[in-house]
């Protein structure tokens, strides 16, 4: 072999062995764990910052705004811009979604998806792909904010690091909600709901081996924003919030009108994709009748435009009249709607903001005319409203308690939010059951509830457990014939086929030997004792829905069958062994966690 083929050999070698080296250093070790996901955050914060400036320059240009203006503030916005650039955006984005489904065809898995099925495992180009549609979305004015974009590529950029250098499951998990973390503390300037959101809603719960990697780079990314951009948080308050014992009931029933108002939202979504599915208008032209739908109302309500920042703030500070609020209140949820229901991409998460402002705002101005004796601080109530709806409609409430505490710094403020976020995520999850993120979820016939890891029962399929060795007799074989293949105590059930091998039902044996059936032993045959013929598994069940059905059928084996098209008989299932292997596969789980808790003790 020549001399640089024996060197270049070597060299491949050595670099292979740095690879392996490293990616086990980094699996077997916290706190590069912890270094992964700080690096990562410093790069989503830097990204997050540069698309909000894309966003910022965006509306300025089509929007003909002056610098440093708020889309939806709803001044200084040009006479024909809110119908037309709504229109001209959504075609663009319909035609540019069109040909990307042509490129690329399969969905695009979002962060709680990825951790609750693939194990935290994302495509970065999805990622990246889904962030341009939001920006073209909120760029073009629809009522959508950006924060499903941001939370997409933070997350895509921490998974993608992560499988680089081949993380565990569980610390890729970890990782996509430091990802997250990052995104949304850049994005509101608020470390500590970002940590929460990645708690609640990508990771699923607060574990101590997350604890120091989502903390910490929900903290860069908060410090890179607050050194790049300044320390404003996307709502000031400016005077002293003021709470009082007597408010807390009032509190209480802010909750209480912030579920429906959430649940109400989520439907309007719904409500409108099936209109949009009904009326039989072309998918790629579905974004520019809504930006046509959003744009006639943004002529009467400009500030139903984008994510509604702006209009936040000028709530808060010079507010709106009572007719105005109410107005704004149901146009903000139809825009919404419409905008989602349409095609644009982007989420609630700010929408929900402005929606619990004018909400809080405007339950404070009636109960001051009702009880013109009781005082009402309007701030307190329009920062009640918001976390306590955006609560109901996101699915992350201590996220929101936090994003209060930091953007005021108030405590009896933040205590009067827990209060109200509280009675409306217990009613939304009583009466729901639902997330906007879940619910989504539900449509598209996923059964996930949220981030918690459910990939291992999908992953446990009855394909994987399954026996092929079924014992299997023609539909047409007497009963004689049967009792002779099958002498009592040989087995309990047999299953019956059809003259093409397809599944017909399961027979007893015990059924066939009873001695009452002597003399018609030769006129009857095994399909005449067939029962349970729609009691079928298919090789890509998981065991949980398998478990399911053997209770429902109170069968003890059932077959597998190919399809539900074709019952062309596989195999069979036993219920003892797939309790034994589910519970088996749970035991593990719990023993995974004990170890990381003891881990950290």
């Amino acid at each position: 072999m020549p001399a640089d083929g024996r060197h270049g050999g070597r060299l491949r070698s050595r670099l292979s062995l740095l690879r392996a080296l490293a990616s086990r250093n980094v699996r077997d070790n916290d706190v590069a764990i912890v270094a992964l996901g700080v690096a990562a955050a410093a790069v989503i914060a830097t990204g997050v910052v540069l698309l909000q400036k894309a966003v910022a320059l965006l509306h300025s240009v089509l929007f003909d705004l002056p610098r440093g203006a708020h889309l939806s503030a709803g001044v200084a916005i040009g006479p024909w811009q809110p119908l037309v650039v709504p229109v001209l955006g959504g075609l663009v984005l319909g035609l540019a979604g069109s040909f990307a489904r042509r490129l690329r065809a399969k969905d695009i898995v979002d962060p709680i998806e990825a951790n609750a099925l693939y194990g935290g495992a994302m495509s970065l180009l999805d990622s990246l792909r889904l962030a341009l549609s939001t920006l073209m979305s909120n760029a073009a004015g629809a009522s959508v904010g950006m924060e499903a974009g941001y939370t997409q590529v933070g997350a895509g950029i921490a998974s993608t690091a992560g499988q680089a250098v081949k993380l565990r499951r569980a610390d890729l998990r970890i990782l996509v909600g430091c990802g997250a973390a990052a995104a949304i503390a850049a994005a509101f300037n608020a470390p500590l709901a970002g940590a929460f959101y990645a708690f609640e809603l990508v990771i699923g719960s607060y574990t101590l081996a997350a604890l120091a990697p989502v903390s910490l780079s929900a903290i860069t990314a908060g410090v890179i924003t607050r050194w790049t951009s300044g320390s404003d948080t996307i709502f000031a308050v400016y005077d002293a919030v003021s709470v009082g014992p007597s408010d807390y009931p009032f509190f209480g029933l802010i909750g209480i009108g912030a579920a429906v108002l959430g649940i109400a939202t989520m439907k309007a979504v719904t409500l409108a994709e099936r209109l949009f599915r009904a009326a039989g208008i072309p998918g790629w032209l579905r974004p520019a009748v809504g930006g046509l739908l959003v744009g006639a109302i943004a002529l009467l309500y400009p500030q139903v435009l984008g994510s509604g920042h702006g209009a936040i703030q000028h709530n808060i500070v010079l507010g709106y009249g009572v007719p105005v609020m109410a107005a704004l209140l149901v146009a903000k949820v139809v825009a919404s709607a419409i905008s989602l229901g349409s095609g644009f991409r982007g989420g609630l998460f700010s929408s929900s903001l402005f929606l619990g402002s004018l909400y809080g705002s405007l339950f404070a101005t009636v109960v001051g005319w009702l009880l013109p004796d009781v005082a009402i601080h309007q701030t307190a109530f329009i920062l009640i409203g918001m976390g306590s709806v955006a609560a109901a409609i996101v699915g992350a409430p201590l996220t929101m308690v936090m994003l209060v505490q930091e953007a005021t710094a108030d405590f009896p403020a933040t205590l009067g939010v827990l209060t109200s976020v509280a009675v409306a995520t217990m009613i939304v999850r009583r009466l729901f059951g639902y997330s906007f993120a879940t619910w989504r979820f539900h449509l598209r016939g996923l059964p996930i509830h949220g981030a918690h890891d459910v990939g291992w029962i999908e992953s446990l399929t009855v394909g994987r457990l399954m026996r092929r060795d079924a014992k299997s007799v023609p539909a047409t074989m007497s009963l004689a014939g049967l009792r002779r293949a099958f002498p009592l105590g040989s087995a309990k059930q047999v299953f019956v086929v059809d003259e093409s091998g397809r599944f017909a039902g399961i027979v007893t044996l015990s059924d066939v030997h009873d001695p009452t059936l002597e003399e018609s032993a030769d006129q009857r045959t095994a399909g005449d004792f067939a029962r349970s013929q729609d009691a079928v598994l298919f090789p890509g069940q998981n065991v949980r829905s398998a478990l399911k059905l053997f209770t429902d059928t109170e069968e003890e084996n059932l077959p597998v069958v190919e399809s539900a098209a074709n019952k062309r008989l596989l195999g069979y299932l036993t219920e003892a062994y797939a309790l034994r292997r589910y519970n088996q596969e749970l035991e593990r789980k719990r023993a995974e966690e004990l170890g990381e808790r003891n881990l950290y003790r």
